[in-house]
C-alpha cells in the first residue's frame, strides 16, 4: 500500500496564488484558509487528481485535520412546547433542545448524486464522520458520532480519525482517543470515479465551515497518530500543510510583495458603524466622533479605548411642530440617504408624516395619508425598504386597511406597496426567522369586542407579498416585542383589556416547529408595551402597564398611578421573574438606550388621573440598586420615545398624544 499522505488541502490551491472563495488568515501566529459560502463548487476538485492510480477509496485509512473553530456564544436552554395547564397563568414546559448547526469540514461527492460519500461534519461538541455503504446500509448513510468534541474556544486543534473496518478512533490533540465501533463497515470498495472534493462544503451554501483550516491530509492504510503526535506543540502537530500556510514566509527581495498575502487578525475599521459578525471576530474600528477604538467579539463591538462619556443633563434641542396629535414615532436611517423620522398622525387629513434630518433638524419630507395611524415600523427584506403604518380607523370608503410602503429610489420617496385588512391595528413589529421575513400586527378590537385575533404574516419570495401564517389570540393588544436569545426566538404581547378588566395576562410566545407557541404568561395591568434590553450577559422585559380597571372590583382611588415592571430571565427556573417594579402614571412606553458605558431607561408618563403635563422619568441602571430615578422631562400626553445618535451627539425624541407638538432633546455629557 502507498503510505504517501494525500495533500486535499494542498490540492485545492492553484500552483498560481488562492482559488476563488479562499482567503488566508493569520490567527495565533499561524495562517489558515477561511472559506466563502458564495461559491462551494469553486473550492472543489476532481478526486482523480489524488487518486492517480486507483478510483477506489481505501479500506483503511486516516484523516488529519488542523483547523480553527470559532467561538460558539452561550445558548439559553430553553425550549419546549406549550402544555395543557388550568388557568391563564400556565407557560411552557422545557422538553427539548433546539437542532444545533452544523458545519461541513469536507466531503467526497459524485457528480451525478446529492449524497456524501465520506465527509467530515462538525456540531457544537460533537463530530461525525459519514459514509456511503451501498453493500450493508442498503444505498443510506452511515454517520458515526464522536461525542464531548469541544472545539469552539477559538484555539488551534489537530484532530486524526483512524478508519478500519468497524472501527472509528479521533485523537484530538493527541490526547486519549475516543474508540467508535458501529455495525456497519467502512465499504471495503467505496468508487471514487466522476466524484469531487468540495473543501468546507457539501456542493452547497448552507453548512459552509466558518472557521480556519490549515491541514487536512488523508493518509492511506496507516493509523497516523504515531506520526503526528511526535511534536511539543500537539494542537498544531503537522504532517502535510499547503506552502501558502508555512509560517516563515520566503523573505521578499527588496521592494517585492509577498508571494502569498496574507490577511491577519488585527485590522483597524474608520468610518460608520461597522458590521461586527464571526467574519470581523478580532478586527478593530476606530471611531472617529467618539474618539474611541473598539475590538469585535463576533457580535458585538466592545470598547478598548474610549473618551468615556456621561449623561450630565437633558435639554431641548427642537420644537417638532406635526400635523396633529402624534400616536408614534419611528426613527430609522436609509443607507446613502440619510436619517427619518415618521410620526404617526392621530387626523386625517391631512394624516401622517416623514421627516428628514438636515443640517441638524428634523425638516418635513414626505406626507402620506392615513387613517388615526398607532405607529410605524421600519423594516428591510435584502435590499427592499419598507415603512408599515397601523392605521385605527376605516377610510372614507368605509375599509379599514393597515398599508406597507415601499422606498423608491428613482422617486426618493415612499410608494404604496401592500394593503392588509387589520382592526383598529396598534402596532407592527418585523423580524427574521431562519433567513425568513415575518411581520406581525396588533388587532386591538372589532367593533366592541377586544377578544380577537392578531395576524403574524410571512413574506413570500415568489409573489413579492406578505400572507398570512398564522393567528395568535389577543385582548385589546396594544405591542408586539420580538426578541432572540442564543438561537431561540420569541415573541411577548401586550395585552391591555379583555371587554371587562385590564388586569389581565399578557404573553410570550416561543418560536417552535414553524410556529409561535405559548412560553409564559405574565399579569399585567393595561399593558401597553414591552420593551426588551440586555445589560452584559443579562437579558430584561420591561412592561409599560397604563391603568388598573376591573368592572367587578370597587373603583381604585386613582386607576393610572400604577407600577410598571421589569423582569429578568432565570435561566435556571427557565423563565422570566419579577426583578422590579417602578412607580409610573398610565405608561405607554418603555425606551432603552446607553450614554457611555452608563444604561438607561426612559418612561412614558401619559396621565395622572388629573392632567396630562406629567413628568416622564429616566432611570440609571445602577448595578445591585436597579434602576433609579435620574432625570423628570416635563411632557404632555407622553405616547412615545425614540432614542437616536448622530454625528453631532445622542438625542431623545418623544411623541404627545395630546398636542401636535413633539420635541427633540439633547443629552448633554462630560
Amino acid at each position: 500500500t502507498d503510505l504517501r499522505p494525500l495533500d486535499i488541502l494542498s490540492e485545492a490551491v492553484p500552483a498560481g496564488g488562492l482559488a476563488r472563495g479562499m482567503r488566508v488568515f493569520q490567527v495565533q501566529g499561524l495562517r489558515g484558509f477561511q472559506l466563502a459560502a458564495s461559491r462551494p463548487r469553486a473550492l472543489g476538485f476532481p478526486a482523480s487528481r489524488l487518486f492517480i492510480h486507483c478510483d477506489r477509496f481505501p479500506e483503511e485509512f486516516s484523516i488529519i485535520v488542523t483547523l480553527r473553530v470559532l467561538g460558539i456564544t452561550a445558548k439559553v436552554s430553553t425550549a419546549g412546547r406549550a402544555r395543557r395547564g388550568h388557568g391563564p397563568a400556565r407557560r411552557a414546559g422545557v422538553s427539548r433542545a433546539l437542532p444545533q448547526r452544523n458545519e461541513y469540514i469536507f466531503t467526497l461527492m459524485a457528480e451525478e448524486n446529492p449524497s456524501v460519500l465520506v465527509g467530515l461534519r462538525y456540531a457544537p461538541d460533537k463530530l461525525h464522520f459519514l459514509f456511503w455503504s451501498q453493500e450493508r446500509a442498503g444505498g443510506w448513510q452511515t454517520r458515526v458520532t464522536f461525542h464531548n468534541v469541544s472545539l469552539s474556544d477559538s484555539q488551534w486543534h489537530t484532530l486524526v480519525l483512524a478508519v478500519s473496518g468497524q472501527s472509528f478512533s479521533l485523537t484530538v490533540d493527541c490526547s486519549i482517543p475516543k474508540d467508535v465501533v458501529v455495525e456497519t463497515p467502512f465499504p471495503a470498495s467505496l468508487s471514487v470515479r466522476r466524484a469531487s472534493f468540495y473543501l468546507g462544503n457539501r456542493r452547497r451554501r448552507k453548512g459552509v465551515f466558518t472557521g480556519l483550516l490549515r491541514q487536512l491530509v488523508l493518509l492511506p492504510g496507516a493509523d497516523a497518530t504515531p506520526q503526528i503526535c511526535t511534536t511539543m506543540n500537539f494542537k498544531v502537530a503537522m504532517l502535510s500543510v499547503p506552502t501558502i500556510l508555512l509560517d516563515v514566509p520566503v523573505k521578499p527581495a527588496s521592494n517585492e510583495v509577498l508571494k502569498y498575502p496574507y490577511e491577519t487578525d488585527t485590522k483597524v475599521t474608520l468610518g460608520s458603524h461597522p458590521r461586527c459578525t464571526k467574519q470581523e471576530k478580532a478586527q478593530f474600528w476606530f471611531n472617529a466622533s467618539r474618539r474611541g477604538l473598539y475590538l469585535c467579539n463576533g457580535s458585538a463591538w466592545v470598547s478598548m479605548l474610549e473618551v468615556k462619556h456621561r449623561l450630565d443633563y437633558v435639554e431641548e434641542y427642537q420644537n417638532l411642530v406635526t400635523n396633529s396629535e402624534t400616536m408614534g414615532i419611528e426613527v430609522f436611517t436609509i443607507p446613502k440617504v440619510g436619517l427619518f423620522a415618521a410620526t404617526a398622525n392621530r387626523i386625517t387629513p391631512p394624516g401622517s408624516a416623514i421627516y428628514k434630518w438636515t443640517d441638524g433638524k428634523f425638516v418635513p419630507y414626505q406626507s402620506i395619508p392615513t387613517y388615526q395611524a398607532q405607529s410605524w415600523k421600519y423594516f428591510t427584506i435584502g435590499k427592499k425598504i419598507f415603512l408599515a403604518v397601523a392605521n385605527f380607523e376605516q377610510n372614507e370608503r368605509g375599509q379599514e386597511f393597515s398599508v406597507i410602503y415601499k422606498w423608491s429610489r428613482r422617486k426618493a420617496k415612499f410608494i404604496m406597496y401592500q394593503r392588509i385588512t387589520t382592526h383598529s391595528a396598534r402596532d407592527w413589529e418585523a423580524f427574521v426567522i431562519e433567513g425568513e421575513t415575518f411581520l406581525a400586527v396588533v388587532n386591538h378590537r372589532e367593533g366592541n369586542n377586544h377578544n380577537i385575533d392578531s395576524v403574524i404574516y410571512r413574506w413570500n419570495p415568489r409573489t413579492g407579498l406578505f400572507e398570512t401564517n398564522q393567528t395568535i389570540p389577543t385582548s385589546g393588544a396594544y405591542d408586539w416585542e420580538f426578541f432572540t436569545i442564543g438561537p431561540y426566538s420569541f415573541l411577548a404581547v401586550a395585552n391591555t383589556f379583555n371587554g371587562t378588566s385590564t388586569k389581565i395576562y399578557s404573553h410570550i410566545y416561543i418560536w417552535l416547529s414553524g410556529s409561535f407557541q405559548l412560553f409564559q404568561s405574565i399579569l399585567t395591568f393595561g399593558a401597553a408595551d414591552w420593551e426588551v434590553f440586555h445589560i452584559g450577559d443579562r437579558v430584561f422585559l420591561a412592561v409599560a402597564n397604563s391603568h388598573s380597571y376591573d368592572s367587578g372590583m370597587p373603583v381604585p382611588s386613582n386607576f393610572y398611578a400604577i407600577n410598571s415592571s421589569i423582569y429578568e430571565l432565570n435561566i435556571t427556573a427557565q423563565m422570566f421573574v419579577k426583578f422590579q417594579d417602578l412607580p409610573t402614571y398610565s405608561a405607554l412606553d418603555w425606551e432603552f438606550f446607553s450614554v457611555g458605558d452608563d444604561s438607561f431607561l426612559v418612561a412614558a408618563n401619559s396621565f395622572d388621573g388629573l392632567t396630562f403635563s406629567v413628568n416622564s422619568v429616566i432611570y440609571r441602571w445602577q448595578g445591585y440598586e436597579g434602576f433609579v430615578a435620574a432625570h423628570h422631562l416635563p411632557t404632555v400626553g407622553c405616547r412615545d420615545w425614540e432614542a437616536f445618535h448622530t454625528a453631532e451627539g445622542s438625542y431623545l425624541l418623544y411623541s404627545s398624544a395630546k398636542e401636535p407638538l413633539s420635541k427633540v432633546l439633547k443629552l448633554k455629557t462630560t
